[in-house]
């Protein structure tokens, strides 16, 4: 910028230095200054504004009600630093009821598990089973013992009988105690038939006792199976109130400062609202909006000068930037005239050490700013001032010379291009004195006389 300037000053110099024209009273006076070289910078400017690449909400993990948030805007955060906290009882009850519940079902399941009541059941059983059998045994015995007193009760009725109407020696008395053995012997067999039979039936009954037992315990292993699915249920509530109870303390991501508070005060809040917004200033970078027409010139990495109050330079004293990134999709922004653009955006990033003291002055996110970008550079290029050229009637580039006290017009082929200086690739040659700001009533042949600005 500095060569720049010391270069209008010659072109200056250069125009007041111009020979005085001898009857020139007639001739039409302008402002002329001959053809220099030096440096030139073709660049876009254009309004940008500070952004974060990155800001992270802070949000409600589930509805909930939360403490008072104390942390106000402005106030640094460092990463992990507890930025705000849901009311603990709510969160300790919910968790002790999933405790308690899968304690309540490991402890039904170790009580279904046990099985010596069974197993000690089913050996007693097995015991019941042999002594029945041991049992019926015994009573087809005595039935046959009671069937062989009947047999022999009835043969000595018989011949007590057939001796006692043979008027034998047997009395009536032998007759009658003869009579009462045999009906006490048919009474006893006919007893032991139906105690045999009734142990038959206790002995079939007790040979299902270890089947039962062995039913049972099946069914417990069912019952367990059902308890080991309402154990993992519980066990996932479990998991699930204690990840609610580490979400409940809500963490910042970054280290930076709080850029939004949006909730204050001890409340019930719906999951997904965000209570703060945080961000990394360290991170701050800017975001111009550039015309579709001027963006194709600009490159990932060119220099960037950003200026403006908010960074606290005017253009020539601005900070360095250089472009980190060009959006490769367009959008339609209207101008402040309101008339629709066609716009790309652009980011760019600070040059190293240029940031911190910014921060320090209190730079911060969305602060308007403006942006040069640099696209191309010549350090010895044939220049003009802008304000010398026009567009011809084919649209191409036209400028008048001073020659001689006469206006020559000249078609010229440029190359760099900025808002004050033109890069003459064709036309001119530096030996050449060229009008600034012709007036339109200026023509080919017209008599002029050159003044300095």
């Amino acid at each position: 910028m500095k060569q720049l300037k010391y270069y209008r000053l010659a072109l200056l110099i250069a125009a007041s230095t111009l020979p005085p024209c001898i009857g020139c009273g007639s001739r039409v006076p302008v402002e002329a200054v001959q053809v220099g070289r030096g440096p030139i910078r073709e660049f876009v400017d254009e309004q940008a504004k500070t952004r974060l690449p990155n800001e992270y909400e802070v949000t409600m993990p589930y509805a909930a009600r939360i403490q008072q948030i104390k942390l106000q805007e402005g106030d640094l955060v460092e990463q992990g630093q507890v930025v705000a906290q849901i009311v603990g009882t709510d969160v300790e009850n919910e968790l002790a009821e999933a405790r308690a519940a899968v304690q309540r079902l490991e402890a039904s399941l170790a009580e279904n598990n046990d099985k010596s009541v069974e197993q000690g059941a089913y050996k007693q059983a097995l015991q019941f089973v042999a002594s029945m059998a041991s049992t019926v045994a015994a009573a087809e015995e005595r039935k046959k013992s009671g069937q062989k007193a009947l047999e022999v009760a009835e043969s000595n009725l018989g011949r007590v009988r057939r001796l006692f109407e043979a008027d034998r020696v047997n009395t009536q008395e032998q007759l009658d105690q003869a009579e009462l053995r045999d009906v006490e012997a048919q009474v006893d067999y006919r007893t032991d038939v139906l105690v045999a039979e009734s142990i038959k039936a206790i002995e079939a009954a007790t040979r299902l006792m270890p089947q039962m037992v062995t039913d049972y315990m099946a069914r417990k292993d069912l019952t367990a199976a059902v308890l080991e699915k309402q154990k993992a249920e519980a066990e996932a509530r479990l998991r699930q109130a204690m990840i609610r109870e580490e979400r409940s303390t809500m963490r910042s991501p970054v280290s930076g400062v709080v850029l939004a508070r949006l909730e204050t005060d001890e409340q019930f809040v719906q999951a997904g609202t965000t209570l703060l917004r945080v961000g990394d200033l360290s991170q701050l970078e800017v975001e111009a909006d550039i015309l579709s027409q001027d963006v194709t010139r600009v490159q990932v990495g060119d220099e960037v000068e950003i200026y403006g109050p908010s960074v606290g330079g005017n253009v020539g004293s601005g900070v360095k930037g250089k472009v980190a990134r060009v959006y490769p999709a367009g959008f339609m922004k209207l101008s402040s005239l309101g008339v629709e653009q066609q716009r790309v955006k652009v980011i760019i990033r600070f040059d190293e050490g240029v940031l911190q003291p910014l921060l320090e002055k209190g730079v911060g996110v969305d602060y308007r700013v403006r942006a040069r970008i640099f696209t191309a550079a010549n350090p010895d290029a044939m220049v003009v001032p802008r304000s010398a050229l026009f567009r011809g009637p084919d649209g191409g580039w036209q400028l008048y010379t001073a020659t001689d006290g006469v206006a020559r017009l000249k078609s010229v082929k440029v190359g760099l291009m900025n808002d004050e200086l033109v890069e003459i690739k064709e036309g001119v040659s530096a030996e050449d004195t060229v009008i600034l700001a012709p007036e339109n009533s200026l023509t080919d042949g017209s008599k002029v006389r050159a003044v300095a600005r």
